[in-house]
């Protein structure tokens, strides 16, 4: 009898090692109790203090800003089982990669990596995964079974297929579903065709929400290779490009840098966090390091509330 691919050694190897390395590499922005991917606000009221530049406005204490004259803002609580849900893009244009390994391999060891950080709290995590054929939808529990299989589950999702659901539709879909406040992390390439910065700004109200960007260097800078035919893996269309051109190359990568800029500015105004992420990159490295910032940034300590 042919074996299920959710028991090839292989798949649960990946997953082991990823743990593992996880765990080590990370161990030292994790520790603590109840401490998330992301320090943030709780969902119960706690003390009161003065707003300072960077304070997320959402916080602010109408009742006590106007007793005291100056702006205040309420922290939070934090919440001891606390809920992770991850928007997956593996739409047609992650197909694609020329260094390390393709998008599709990096959104995917990110949404495994993610979903063992929360669970080394014992947080819950849901998965929204979007593909060709549709979208896999993970509700979001507790515990390491429940963590494994999920995984397992999006790591066997085929390529290809027809039809396709939308960066905007996902986020739309998992707003509908995801009712209780938590961290909600977007892994996509930000390249559909349909406009997602509305749908994520009425995400970012209830939730805190990471969005996690991958690009490959290719997508950014054009080698000089001679004359190539450039395919869009969404619509199939194909382009034939001269590389050696330098003015070409030029108009690319400018043209490449401006819709980088254009997708950080939309998630910026959403209330949302941006991680960049490129396949020829430490991903883990990079991931620590912007956990590290963050938590420096928000002055996080035990007592404060944490999103994850």
């Amino acid at each position: 009898m042919k074996p299920s691919p959710i028991d090839k050694p292989s798949d649960r190897d990946v997953l082991r090692r990823l743990e593992i390395d996880i765990a080590r590499r990370l161990d030292g922005i994790l520790h603590g109790d109840y401490r998330g991917l992301l320090p943030g606000h709780g969902s119960e009221p706690g003390e009161t203090r003065e707003y300072t530049p960077g304070d997320d406005v959402r916080r602010i204490d109408w009742n006590v800003t106007a007793r005291l004259q100056k702006p205040h803002i309420r922290e939070s609580i934090a919440d001891r089982e606390l809920e992770t849900r991850v928007l997956l893009d593996l739409s047609p244009s992650l197909d694609f990669g020329t260094v390390q390994w393709e998008k599709r391999e990096l959104a995917l060891t990110l949404a495994s990596a993610l979903g063992f950080i929360t669970g080394r709290v014992g947080n819950r995590l849901g998965i929204l995964a979007l593909h060709a054929d549709g979208a896999l939808e993970i509700p979001a529990r507790g515990g390491r079974a429940h963590l494994m299989a999920a995984l397992h589950q999006v790591r066997q999702l085929e390529r290809g297929g027809e039809g396709d659901v939308g960066l905007a539709e996902g986020i739309v879909r998992l707003s509908a579903t995801a009712r209780r406040s938590g961290l909600v992390v977007v892994i996509s390439d930000f390249l559909g065709t349909d406009p997602w910065d509305d749908a994520l700004k009425r995400l970012a109200i209830r939730h805190e929400v990471l969005c996690i960007e991958i690009a490959d260097p290719r997508e950014l800078e054009l080698p000089d290779i001679g004359l190539v035919d450039l395919v869009d893996p969404e619509s199939g269309r194909t382009l034939e490009v001269q590389t050696s051109n330098a003015q070409v190359r030029d108009r690319f990568y400018a043209l490449s840098m401006a819709q980088r800029a254009e997708h950080a500015a939309a998630i910026r105004a959403a209330g949302a966090d941006h991680l960049f992420l490129r396949t020829d990159q430490d991903w883990l490295l990079e991931l620590a390091k912007f956990i590290g910032l963050r938590k420096r940034k928000r002055g996080a300590n035990p007592t404060v509330g944490a999103v994850s």
